[in-house]
């Protein structure tokens, strides 16, 4: 029809016939195979017809057909890098070790009970839960210096608990360095 407006399929067109060839060559000429070109070439006309009418807009189709035609090489080339198949009775990695301070949850979850009412209160709220020294301080009606003093009473305590139930060692620095594992009474 005389007269009617481009379609996106007809700018798409009159640029795949214009180049067609010359992409092509560039295909053939980097491409590992005469086959594989030609599906590269189908996937650079697919991705020119997904453009739609933002195909139309481009000031340089020409350019814009062989970049997606790099890419697609590039894509490709990537695919066809050797790979082996990896044996069945292939080890696991070794899981990934915990910081021996991390790795004493399970044996605080069991000691922190044992604690009295405050202490255990005060480590949780304060050690557990997040909640600031004065936080804690404001809520239960104590001094700040109290708190303070309450939480490290009770610090105090849980380590002990730790070490004598869990086998909690620390290092020179007063790091925890080793326990005896989650399985401790």
């Amino acid at each position: 029809m005389a007269g009617a407006p481009d379609t996106a399929f007809d700018c798409v067109l009159r640029a795949w016939q214009a180049h067609e060839a010359e992409l092509l060559g560039f295909l053939r000429h980097h491409a590992s195979d005469a086959d594989a070109a030609q599906d590269l070439l189908q996937e650079v006309f697919v991705k020119a017809l997904r453009q739609g009418g933002g195909f139309c807009a481009l000031d340089k189709p020409r350019a814009w057909l062989f970049q997606v035609a790099r890419h697609a090489l590039i894509d490709a080339g990537r695919l066809q890098r050797p790979s082996a198949e990896l044996p069945e009775d292939l080890a696991a990695p070794p899981a990934e070790e915990r910081a021996p301070v991390d790795a004493l949850d399970a044996c605080i979850a069991r000691n922190l009970p044992l604690l009295g009412e405050q202490d255990r209160d005060i480590v949780q709220r304060c050690d557990l839960d997040g909640q600031t020294v004065r936080g804690y301080a404001d809520a239960a009606g104590l001094s700040l210096p109290a708190a303070k003093a309450r939480l490290l009473r009770a610090r105090k305590r849980l380590r002990d608990a730790l070490v004598e139930r869990c086998g909690v060692r620390f290092d020179p620095d007063g790091s925890v360095c080793c326990h005896a594992g989650p399985d401790c009474a």
